[in-house]
């Protein structure tokens, strides 16, 4: 296994932190999943930073400076501060388009109010700061390029530095100068958000000892705060419940030795990762953090055998084990199954966690009964009294609590538990299960309010045969994000449209410049313009070709719109992505009835998609329990199968009651914690019915294995993390259960089991 485990990690680590990879793949089209790929992109893989300073001069040379330090590093495969345009490129394409890139709102007034269009364009030629262009007067009298590039859509409140390119703007009392980088991977690459992060600090560090100010966001930091975290939680508690275990055993045993108990969880860790490698060819860190809590399961084969040495004197490995191998090996199966049924699940993350958890209980079993017992030979634990005594005195406080072990007793628990299971409510939206830094999160909202700069995963993408049937539709599709705009529903949103309008569009503004009425352009004849000139510039414009959007995105002004537009299998397609996140109820209405519009929300399609994981792992937890039930019943006998499977049933009951009375939610983490639960359960219940070598030193056996897993899982509930918090209080709530039930179990009074018969080593 160690062989194999070195050459699956031979190159780059085979780990993926890619929460999109356990869901199934339910995008339609490949069309769709391009068009997804590229609205997210901007979100997880650029770095968007703002230096402010108080002097502007200051603040575009510390930009500047960044921007050199940063292009030489390779994380980046583009970092920009400068946005300067192709000045010639720009006027050529003007010139040859301005009907076709005309906004809608001054079309529309040119055909209305002509008068007053031309009067507009005469009060600019008369103002020397008037509307900016790079088309000379003489080559565009009517004034159109100039309220083109006024009509474009800025996605930013960004203002260009005409001396420098940078785009600037003033908030707060300082001057902001943006600065843009590109990641070369996303924000779910395990080593780029971490550098990203030290890169931001180093330029806070840099900018503010010249008294400047830096901004940043970006996925990149999201993901390395995040990171960070998770490895801040798992350093303390992982040597919290490891100093805890480790006490645990030695202050029980009194021997060094007794760590050896921890082999076969690391033998069980190592099958789950090595099969898991060669099944999938890679491993999800989700899969790593949930089927390392087996490690409450794998712990339990050694230590049962090594709890006899309470009762068993003299104590030796080889009859420990011949004592608690029936129960080993029918612990192991039904643990098995229960977690085979999940690997029938139509996601990809119930299935890695079933065949990961699989082969760790696999390897774990096997390590115990074959590699251990050589280890421990000769081994003499001394067995602390202090905890025989706990125990015993807890068996004659559990002879008590038999007395009421009835049908009654058990559906009084089950009723208690459903009230509060009504009380649950499902909490499937992915953006609850974390928690985001929120010195990150009022960044991010600063960065915002300077640049106006506000991408989401929503957007409508808009299907045609034709380029120009595309066009037509996201124009009636902006029609009405127009309205929503206006009454404050909508942030903003860009289309190829703004950029080009249908050549129906086209044709009709020239057809309103061949019937323009005869006074209509007496302005600019009034400021000595000749008519003859004024007709030829009429001329031109309605003798230019219709552009189509290929044409407008492939110059200078459609760099973009460029990312909006596809080339698809039946035609093309026109993504409307979207600023300021809106329920998907209401963007839905939008689109409705509209040919070839569809909204993709990705976040509100995860959503859907985890809800229908966590129904999905709940029905499987059900079938696991019948599975479970049938093998239990099979050897024990209806009766005490039932008994046996009640422990964890109620246990997983009154669990879910309780998080329900206490406003929990119920997520898909708290299912994965619960499917723990049932496994660790039916080992209580399996020992504790079998009570090998007495039921004080069973019950002892049982408190260690409930101590290293609370140690090791229970800490989980503390996280900042609410999936992993939710899951903590499960496994934490789950266990104590189970093991204040065990008693229900009775105690199987049979000199020797079916089981006990069928698993009987023959030598050891």
């Amino acid at each position: 296994m160690l062989a194999t485990a070195a050459w699956q990690w031979r190159g780059a680590a085979p780990v993926s932190a890619n929460l999109l990879e356990l869901l199934p793949d339910e995008m339609p089209s490949q069309v769709e999943q391009q068009a997804v790929t590229r609205i997210e992109e901007p979100l997880n893989r650029e770095l968007l930073v703002l230096v402010g300073h108080a002097d502007r001069d200051r603040a575009l040379k510390l930009a500047e400076t960044l921007q050199a330090q940063w292009a030489q590093h390779a994380i980046f495969d583009k970092v920009q501060w400068q946005f300067q345009p192709d000045l010639d490129g720009l006027r050529k394409q003007l010139l040859a388009g301005r009907l076709a890139y005309l906004p809608a709102a001054d079309a529309v007034q040119l055909a209305q109010d002509p008068h007053a269009f031309f009067q507009a364009r005469a009060a600019e030629l008369q103002n020397p700061f008037g509307a900016v262009s790079p088309v000379a007067a003489q080559d565009d009298w009517l004034g159109l390029s100039g309220r083109i590039l006024k009509g474009l859509v800025n996605p930013t409140r960004m203002q260009t530095d005409l001396g420098t390119g940078a785009l600037v703007s003033e908030y707060d009392g300082k001057y902001w100068t943006l600065l843009r980088g590109h990641t070369k991977v996303n924000a779910f690459d395990l080593q780029v958000p971490a550098q990203a992060a030290e890169l931001v600090q180093q330029a806070r560090d840099l900018v503010g000892a010249d008294n400047g100010t830096v901004l940043a966001t970006g996925g990149m930091l999201y993901a390395a705060a995040a990171s960070d975290q998770a490895k801040r939680e798992m350093s303390l508690m992982g040597s919290i419940a490891t100093a805890g275990s480790l006490l645990l055993l030695l202050g029980s045993f009194r021997r060094w030795r007794a760590v050896m108990v921890l082999i076969p969880v690391a033998a069980g860790s190592l099958s789950g990762l090595v099969i898991c490698v060669a099944v999938f060819g890679k491993i999800h860190v989700l899969t790593l953090v949930l089927g390392m809590s087996l490690t409450g399961v794998t712990i339990d084969y050694a230590m049962h055998y090594l709890s006899k040495s309470f009762t068993l004197r003299p104590w030796n490995v080889r009859r420990a084990l011949e004592l608690v191998l029936p129960g080993l090996t029918l612990s192991m199966l039904t643990s098995s199954l229960g977690y085979l049924t999940l690997a029938w699940a139509p996601f990809p993350a119930l299935r890695q966690i079933a065949v990961f958890s699989i082969a760790s209980l696999a390897g774990a079993y096997l390590c115990a009964i074959c590699l251990l017992p050589p280890l421990l030979k000769g081994f003499k634990p001394a067995a602390h009294s202090h905890l025989l005594t706990v125990s015993q005195f807890l068996v004659r406080s559990q002879r008590k609590i038999r007395r009421l072990r009835s049908y009654t007793s058990l559906a009084l628990l089950l009723l208690l538990g459903l009230g509060g299971i009504l009380m649950l409510n499902a909490q499937d939206d992915l953006r609850q299960w974390v928690a985001p830094s929120r010195a990150l999160q009022e960044e991010a909202r600063q960065v915002s309010m300077i640049t106006g700069y506000q991408p989401t995963s929503q957007f409508f993408l808009v299907s045609g045969a034709t380029e120009d049937e595309v066009l037509q539709r996201q124009a009636a599709l902006s029609a009405r994000l127009d309205k929503a705009r206006s009454a404050g529903g909508l942030q903003g949103y860009r289309s190829v449209d703004q950029l080009v309008s249908p050549v129906a569009n086209q044709q009709a503004l020239a057809k309103t410049l061949a019937g323009l009425p005869a006074d209509a352009l007496a302005p600019l004849s009034a400021l000595g313009v000749p008519d003859e000139a004024l007709r030829q510039e009429i001329d031109r414009l309605r003798a230019l070709a219709p552009v189509a959007p290929s044409q407008a995105l492939a110059g200078p002004l459609g760099e973009l719109w460029r990312p909006l537009w596809m080339q698809t299998p039946d035609g093309f397609a026109g993504l409307t992505s979207l600023q300021g996140r809106v329920g998907s109820a209401e963007l839905a209405a939008l689109g409705k009835d509209l040919p070839g519009v569809k909204l993709v929300d990705r976040l509100g399609s995860l959503t859907e998609l985890f809800s229908a994981t966590r129904q999905t792992a709940s029905w499987l937890m059900g079938a696991a329990c019948l599975v479970m039930g049938g093998l239990l019943c099979f050897y024990f006998g209806l009766r005490d199968g039932m008994n046996i499977l009640a422990v964890p049933v109620t246990s997983i009951v009154l669990t879910l009651g309780v998080l329900g009375y206490t406003g929990q939610p119920l997520t898909l983490f708290v299912l994965f914690g619960l499917i723990l639960v049932l496994t660790i359960g039916v080992d209580y219940a399996i020992f504790m019915f079998e009570s090998i070598a007495g039921r004080s030193t069973t019950l002892a056996g049982v408190i260690l294995d409930a101590g290293t897993t609370l140690l090791s899982f229970g800490l989980l509930a503390l996280s900042e993390t609410p999936a992993v918090r939710s899951f903590g209080m499960a496994v934490g709530l789950g266990i104590t259960f189970c093991f204040l039930l065990s008693p229900w179990t009775g105690q199987h009074h049979a000199r020797r089991s079916t089981i006990t018969t069928l698993a009987r080593p023959k030598t050891l």
